[in-house]
């Protein structure tokens, strides 16, 4: 059970996909200083452009800027995502494939050498956005493959040319998993970004220390091109990957947001065990639920046998008891999709509006093992799931739940577990033998969820699929800029792969964001912009 929608209202929070702050909030005289406490994680390195990890993600949403970002604050709801500039003032798109962007003047980078707090200039973000997709080992790269050509019009204009018209071109921009702005003295220096002394940014904090496994500490950026951001004088961000340990910590009151999962947010199952302590120990918290954007599954090599046999990906997704999943490690609190997370509304399609392949996600076992015995495995096959934990236990338990729902229909499975480093760096770019089980990375916009799993050859086509009807979908979305016809075709696109079920998906949770009520103009949404969200924020304390 979560708290009623009485109890969310009390603690001045709200309930699903309600406003996250009341009015009155927003119109309060903004306080300067203070520190906020987060919880937060170690990061393997700094070098975003060099490895897929929501921990270097979230470090660097504090320090550093992108030429476009998502808005933030009160009047943004929960799984919605409109653009504004960040380090760009302005910008125009002459055509479909041509974009020019005015950069904001006097923009500096941190005080800290080798930059010095000089000003950034268009090189600066000519340098970035050619780094991104020419640095051997970026699995991101492909965000910007349509991109054709970079110039530096003069200090302060881009002009950046597409090779074929990309509808999601400014989305990708704006990822913060993806295009932060960074300076190439840095990477001449240490020839990567990869240490903490490279962490250098024009963003609303600076790095003030780094110790690894304990703590990250960013102080206010007092040159921030944003007049009086940000308004929290320091970010204490504690690493604290225990459940138990991280749970009790914000019960008691150690963090001002309830840090449970990576996009600043708690899982239901989570927040049932600490809920009646929060409403007695921390009453003025603010509350707000909406589904979450992680998206679990399970990929397989399609390329191979048993698993080319459409029949067989059709029976492991019938023997997967989705409801049982969200009854037995969420709580009762779930929703699932074929391809685009509930999530992103504006773009998702309820598999009661799947047609055909509606049918492959309901738990039928029965069913399962006549397509199996079909496609000549009567009695079953045997493989083996790459694994990370995460150090998630929902992830864990529903891990067990998958083996047994394929071990009932013949299909015997093994879990075999990896460090989160070594598993990132094969099993989820497609490096595993059979099967591998886990969350994938909570984009911002459908593009991401469709095209990088699905179109042949992308680094994160962790099922490796070759299937040219799909492909022709996918680039055809991409091309068409009326939001309403790329609507249809994605709808489209989400019907289809129903039926096929490259990947047999697991039900996403419902988050509940709870932050201190001393916390202002603060609101919660999906993804790692947390320093993000932070920057108009203050304490009043």
């Amino acid at each position: 059970m979560s708290w009623t929608r009485r109890e969310l209202l009390a603690l001045g929070g709200a309930a699903l996909g309600g406003a996250a702050l009341p009015t009155a909030a927003r119109a309060q005289t903004p306080k300067r200083g203070g520190t906020a406490s987060v919880r937060i994680y170690d990061p393997p390195h700094f070098d975003h452009m060099l490895i897929i990890s929501f921990k270097t993600n979230i470090a660097l949403s504090f320090t550093h800027s992108r030429l476009v970002k998502h808005k933030t604050g009160p009047g943004v709801a929960p799984g919605t995502f409109p653009l504004e500039g960040d380090l760009a003032e302005s910008w125009t798109q002459p055509n479909d494939t041509t974009y020019v962007f005015k950069l904001r003047r006097g923009v500096k980078w941190h005080h800290k050498p080798p930059v010095n707090g000089r000003e950034l200039t268009a090189e600066d973000v000519k340098y970035t956005l050619e780094r991104f997709v020419t640095v051997k080992g970026n699995s991101n790269a492909y965000m910007l493959r349509p991109m054709e050509r970079v110039e530096a019009v003069d200090r302060y204009t881009v002009k950046v040319t597409l090779k074929e018209p990309f509808a999601w071109f400014l989305d990708m921009l704006a990822s913060p998993m993806a295009i932060a702005v960074v300076a190439k003295e840095c990477v001449d220096k240490f020839g990567d970004l990869k240490k903490a002394e490279a962490v250098i940014g024009t963003g609303p904090w600076m790095l003030d220390s780094y110790k690894p496994n304990q703590s990250l500490t960013f102080v206010r950026n007092p040159n921030y091109f944003l007049p009086g951001l940000p308004h929290i004088d320091r970010v204490e961000g504690s690493v604290d990957e225990d459940t138990s340990s991280r749970l009790a910590s914000f019960t008691t009151g150690k963090y001002d947001i309830g840090v449970e999962t990576v996009a600043g947010n708690i899982n239901k199952v989570d927040w049932v065990q600490i809920k009646d302590a929060l409403k007695q120990k921390r009453p003025g918290l603010k509350v707000v639920e909406f589904p979450g954007n992680v998206m679990s599954h399970v990929s397989m090599r399609t390329d191979q046998k048993p698993f080319s046999d459409v029949r067989v990906r059709q029976a492991m997704s019938l023997a997967v008891d989705r409801q049982g999943l969200i009854d037995a490690v969420l709580e009762g609190a779930g929703v699932f999709n074929a391809a685009v997370p509930a999530a992103l509304k504006e773009w998702a399609l309820p598999v009661a509006q799947l047609g055909e392949g509606a049918r492959y996600f309901k738990h039928d076992p029965a069913e399962a093992r006549r397509l199996l015995a079909a496609a000549g495995y009567a009695n079953g096959f045997t493989a083996s799931i790459c694994f990370t934990t995460y150090g998630s236990t929902v992830l864990i338990d529903s891990a067990q739940l998958i083996l047994k729902s394929f071990k009932d229909v013949g299909i015997s499975a093994t879990l075999e577990q990896k460090e989160y480093g070594a598993y990132i760096a094969t099993c989820f770019n497609g490096n595993f033998p059979s099967m591998t089980y886990g969350p994938q990375t909570p984009f911002l916009e459908p593009d991401n969820f469709l095209f990088a799993q699905y179109y042949p050859e992308e680094p994160k086509n962790q099922s490796h699929i070759h299937d040219p009807v799909v492909a022709d979908m996918l680039v055809r979305q991409r091309r068409t800029f009326d939001v309403a016809k790329r609507r249809d075709i994605i709808h489209e696109i989400q019907r289809y792969l129903a039926k096929q079920q490259y990947y047999v998906q697991v039900p996403s949770a419902i988050y509940t964001s709870v932050w201190d009520g001393a916390l202002k103009n603060y609101a919660p949404n999906l993804g790692y912009d947390i320093g993000g969200r932070l920057t108009a924020a203050w304490l009043d304390r």
